[in-house]
């Protein structure tokens, strides 16, 4: 089991591809997909599915590509249609580029398997209405989208999006999971549960 990191798109946007065996899936393609897909033709992996934290422009402008290369299905929540009618979902923004038009299936919190391992499907609205978090304790790894970052969190400035959500969403479904559990965002390094805790400076008397 490995998990690769491409910064991909124009704000440098970690796209997470995590491989078990033969087998992969793409987190947040942000931008041009072409070394995702070379990585997958050079290790012979084949992609499974490919999913998205949320759907903010900057997560999802490698969407259609790596979907058309791969003919696999995106998935993502519902709970983020509403962001198509703006520019911080379509793309447009501040001179960025718009997101070519994708279809997905909708997912949420729930339990699944993905390439052979458990995973946990945890609504963390805040940043976004349907931001996603989806935890892998096999790999003791948890990616977060822009819920929370390195002694930081995630704006809550944008449409839809809303502090209190987003603080309520780090301490009653992150920070709840083991101390140990890597945290990858998508920007910048990784962190861990025990480390945000211990150091956050959004939160305090938060107790592992």
């Amino acid at each position: 089991m490995e998990i690769k990191i491409f910064p991909l798109g124009p704000l440098e946007t970690n796209c997470f591809v995590i491989v078990n065996g033969n087998k992969a899936i793409a987190i947040d393609p942000g931008g041009d997909p072409s070394r995702v897909l070379s990585f997958l033709k050079k290790t012979g992996v084949e992609l499974e599915r490919i999913l998205n934290t949320h759907l903010h422009f900057d997560h999802t402008l490698g969407n259609k590509a790596l979907a058309d290369a791969t003919g696999k299905q995106i998935y993502a929540s519902n709970d983020d249609l509403v962001l198509m009618d703006t520019q911080v979902g379509r793309g447009g923004l501040m001179g960025y580029p718009e997101v070519p038009e994708f279809e997905f299936e909708h997912i949420g919190e729930g339990e699944t398997e993905l390439i052979g391992l458990e995973c946990k499907i945890y609504s963390t609205p805040g940043h976004t209405p349907g931001s996603l978090t989806f935890h892998f304790p096999a790999l003791k790894s948890a990616f977060v989208g822009d819920l929370i970052f390195r002694r930081s969190i995630g704006r809550t400035d944008f449409p839809y999006g809303c502090t209190e959500d987003l603080l309520t969403a780090v301490r009653e479904k992150i920070f709840t999971l083991p101390a140990e559990t890597e945290l990858y965002a998508g920007h910048g390094p990784s962190t861990s549960v025990g480390d945000e805790i211990n150091h956050n400076p959004y939160f305090s008397g938060v107790h592992i």
